[in-house]
């Protein structure tokens, strides 16, 4: 059966620049090759909810369950390089932090990483653009299963927006969700989401300590 949009599915894949490196992974040996720390697990996303990158969720409705290649254009990945991007940052800037830039290193400004170019005098020159902005690249790509089963669609979800695992039941149409207080007002901003992808009203239960256990 034909993947269409809000279906859940359960993918693995692997990311890399055309003709270079793999940059994203959720296969252990190809993390191993990254040298990275970031465990292998699975990856369930609801297609056609930016949960992808967008050039590959359009690819896949309309596919069946299986393996695939995909390459995808700077405009479906991760956008063109912006000149604008490049900006110049005082070197009072780092002072005031108590750090020193060097080219290379990657700094946070406000919530936005930007990569150091050049260091010169008083002046360095810093790129925001995305690492992967304007180039091409490949993913290979199994599509393992479709998830019919309503709690792992809530844990996807819970995981896509919380990055954590969160406990939570289901009563009366309703998903009760236990939060800390301090997420309690970023929970809100998903409710209409939760209703939107899986009919289900999200209702937030305050307490005071949470379980990071989902059912």
């Amino acid at each position: 059966m034909a993947l269409k949009q809000k279906d859940f599915i359960d993918v693995e894949f692997t990311g890399k620049v055309k003709d270079g490196e793999v940059f994203d992974s959720n296969i252990k040996k190809e993390l191993e090759k990254m040298n990275s720390n970031i465990p292998a697990k699975p990856f369930v996303f609801c297609l056609g909810e930016g949960m992808f990158l967008k050039g590959i969720e359009d690819f896949l409705v309309g596919k069946e369950i299986g393996k695939y290649k995909i390459e995808l254009t700077p405009e479906k990945a991760f956008g063109p390089r912006d000149s604008k991007l490049i900006q110049l940052i005082p070197m009072k800037v780092f002072r005031e932090q108590k750090t020193q830039p060097i080219p290379g290193a990657v700094f946070d400004f406000d919530g936005k990483p930007a990569k150091v170019l050049t260091v010169s005098g008083g002046r360095v020159i810093a790129d925001f653009n995305n690492p992967l902005a304007g180039k091409d690249l490949v993913y290979d790509l199994t599509v393992k299963r479709k998830i019919e089963d309503i709690n792992e669609k809530i844990k996807a979800l819970i995981d896509f927006f919380f990055r954590q695992e969160l406990k939570f039941k289901i009563e009366d149409k309703k998903i009760i969700l236990e939060l800390d207080k301090a997420l309690v007002e970023y929970a809100k901003l998903f409710q209409d989401k939760f209703k939107e992808v899986l009919g289900l009203e999200l209702e937030i239960k305050e307490i005071d300590n949470p379980s990071k256990k989902s059912q």
